[in-house]
């Protein structure tokens, strides 16, 4: 981000956390907290149908959602899935899949119409990935993308992203790159990013906290607006995440140990900010 104007509240680069809360204190009414769930609000598990949220995380957000503008989930889990561990907090948005789900504030879970063509596709090719690659890889089907996991068996990683990308290639599809899982998804230029850009607009602050390469793209798009609105703060908080060295860190103007520490960071947010 460029050096501040004169005349401009927000902090300069680099900044303290101290320094965002202080510069976000005063426009929280108007500011968004987006975070990503897993690895940022959850720790990641060999089994992602078990992940929590860290202790203290959900009382944070309930609390927060009460004080900002929005509260945003963004993440590459489906909308019912947040539901279970958010649906009971109010002013909560749930974005799923990258933002091919969404639902707002409790409400119906609106799909992109454009990626619902793909369903029996995702199906087809769940049921292939389950007869085809060896035994160990995880394969987690979500509707309108397939996740294939390695995570117990990391020397099968080759094997399992050269089938991915193979598929990807047959079948016209996307593909992303996380934490030990390769996932494909409809074609399409849905990702965390264009969510952020969208969910923005009408915002005078921002932060997003994640914690793998998928979300640099929400960070960039924090910084264009900034670069583009002199009044909007826009705050870019990366959870460590040792699977992908520093790559996200380094993108990010704060860094935070792990979800757990996440949750202390958060209650001390709800008090900075009440």
């Amino acid at each position: 981000m460029p050096p501040n104007n004169p005349g401009d509240q927000r902090p300069l680069r680099p900044l303290t956390a101290d320094q965002a809360w202080r510069a976000t204190s005063g426009r929280a009414g108007r500011c968004v907290l987006f975070f990503d769930f897993d690895g940022t609000l959850a720790p990641v598990g060999d089994d992602p149908t078990a992940v929590q949220p860290a202790p203290k995380v959900l009382a944070a957000i309930e609390a927060l959602a009460g004080i900002v503008q929005r509260v945003a989930i963004v993440s590459a889990r489906p909308v019912d899935f947040l539901r279970e561990h958010f649906g009971a907090l109010s002013g909560v948005d749930l974005y799923g899949l990258y933002g091919l789900e969404h639902s707002h504030s409790g409400g119906e879970t609106v799909t992109e119409p454009a990626a619902l063509p793909w369903v029996p596709t995702m199906a087809e090719l769940a049921d292939q990935a389950r007869a085809e690659l060896p035994p160990g890889t995880l394969v987690e089907y979500k509707r309108l993308s397939v996740a294939l996991h390695y995570r117990t068996v990391p020397a099968l990683a080759d094997t399992v992203e050269a089938w991915g990308r193979a598929q990807a290639g047959r079948l016209g599809l996307r593909v992303q790159v996380g934490r030990m899982v390769i996932e494909l998804k409809p074609p399409g230029d849905q990702d965390k990013g264009l969510v952020i850009n969208t969910a923005v607009r009408d915002a005078a602050c921002a932060w997003y906290f994640g914690d793998d390469v998928s979300d640099i793209k929400a960070f960039t798009a924090l910084r264009s607006r900034a670069e583009s609105d002199p009044d909007f703060l826009g705050v870019c908080v990366a959870v460590a995440n040792p699977e992908t060295g520093d790559e996200v860190s380094r993108a990010a103007d704060l860094t935070i140990d792990s979800p757990e520490a996440l949750g202390d960071f958060l209650t001390e947010a709800v008090h900075r900010l009440s």
